[in-house]
């Protein structure tokens, strides 16, 4: 039996896609100690794992307290976590004895924790895997297009910050790409390289196992009677992005007058009272469980986080992405890339716009066959089951 020290952030789409790695691990005879913030304890603690918290408020200040505008700055942001997030690590495991550690690649401390405690490391990528190319082109475009007096003052900060982390940890930054992706000898990618951009350009450290989906225990209102052999259109902005009354009142009025049963999630920061009347056609839920739903899901209207994007798509289910923010308008991107879908913008949408998206992707059947095609993929790559055997093949070469 190995120890394994699990680092990772605070959201649901970092946190989803570990679970069924852990509880895989753990079935296999690992131990697994793994750091999240509180809010997840109950989630991680059901497969088994031990849970070991760090400060979310104080992870989030120090993060932002980095600047928001630019990539840069949102690395100097995640190095300056490392001050809130490694001692307290170092602290709660002193004595302990780890075999190896997985950190996800966007959590800026992890590349920096396999170094001091000299681990092998293994990255957990829940996004689309980034190239060092791709990356330094992105850096790059910040030095060339911004004005100097904006890139001097950015560019010292994450100087300064890097010599921080040499003196406090006695570990060398050579570059931004190693905060913001940190590399390993192994990735994991959740995602195929079907689906990834430019799948072909990255090398065998990279594995894509494919979405790693596991059943969600959680309390259930919806009536799948009502839904059984009605074939619905399911619409959800995830769990952050979904306090948008102006949306759901938009579905309401592109969707209401039609014969398709719509089932809506608004999750729990909008009212299902604020919404004034609803259509009789539609289904208004604060949660909905949404890879249940979607087995029956002839069309998904989504944010298109990576998550959902890939649970509607594991099902051959075709997309409307809306993006909102992150990484969104990339995945949305790559849904119409493959065909699967079509990308709209929040900003300017109007009711007709999504009536006539809804018809469109529904009268053409290729959308429906990309989908397909796409989740048959997904499902032949393995997930969480293949992601354990590429973690153990690695492990069993480097201890």
């Amino acid at each position: 039996m190995a120890r394994v020290l699990f680092i990772n952030g605070g959201s649901e789409g970092h946190i989803n896609p570990t679970i069924g790695v852990v509880q895989e691990l753990i079935s296999r005879g690992e131990e697994v100690v793994y750091f999240c913030i509180e809010a997840y304890r109950e989630r991680i603690e059901k497969t088994g794992a031990i849970v070991r918290t760090f400060d979310d408020q104080k992870f989030i200040r120090a993060f932002i307290s980095g600047g928001r505008h630019y990539l840069l700055e949102r690395i100097n942001g995640l190095l300056l976590t490392s001050d809130v997030v490694i001692p307290n690590v170092l602290e709660q495991i002193e004595g302990e004895k780890f075999d190896y550690i997985i950190h996800d690649s966007m959590f800026g401390c992890g590349r920096i924790l396999a170094q001091i405690l000299k681990l092998p490391s293994i990255s957990s990528c829940t996004s689309f895997a980034q190239s060092i190319e791709s990356f330094e082109a992105m850096i790059e475009d910040f030095f060339t297009e911004v004005p100097a007096e904006i890139v001097r003052p950015i560019q010292d900060k994450y100087v300064s910050l890097t010599a921080m982390v040499k003196e406090r940890y006695d570990v060398e930054v050579h570059s931004p790409y190693e905060i913001f992706c940190n590399p390993a000898p192994l990735t994991i990618v959740y995602t195929t390289r079907e689906f990834q951009p430019d799948g072909d350009a990255f090398d065998s450290s990279f594995q894509f196992v494919g979405p790693s989906l596991t059943s969600r225990v959680t309390h259930n209102n919806l009536n799948f009677t009502e839904i059984k052999g009605k074939s619905p259109i399911y619409i959800s902005l995830g769990t952050v992005f979904n306090q948008a009354v102006d949306f759901y009142r938009l579905c309401f009025e592109a969707l209401g007058s039609t014969d398709h049963t719509v089932i809506m999630s608004i999750g729990y920061k909008a009212q299902v009272s604020d919404l004034g009347a609803i259509p009789d056609n539609f289904i208004v839920q604060s949660y909905v469980p949404q890879t249940d739903v979607l087995q029956y899901t002839k069309l998904f209207i989504t944010h298109g986080g990576m998550n959902s994007t890939h649970e509607g798509l594991y099902y051959g289910v075709p997309l409307i992405v809306i993006p909102q923010s992150a990484d969104q308008p990339i995945i949305a991107e790559q849904v119409a890339k493959v065909g699967a879908g079509v990308s709209l913008q929040m900003q300017s949408l109007t009711a007709d716009q999504l009536h006539e998206a809804v018809g469109h992707v529904l009268s053409h059947p290729s959308f429906k066959n990309a989908a397909s095609t796409m989740g048959e993929s997904f499902r032949q790559s393995g997930g969480y089951h293949q992601a354990v055997d590429k973690i153990f093949e690695f492990t069993y070469q480097v201890r």
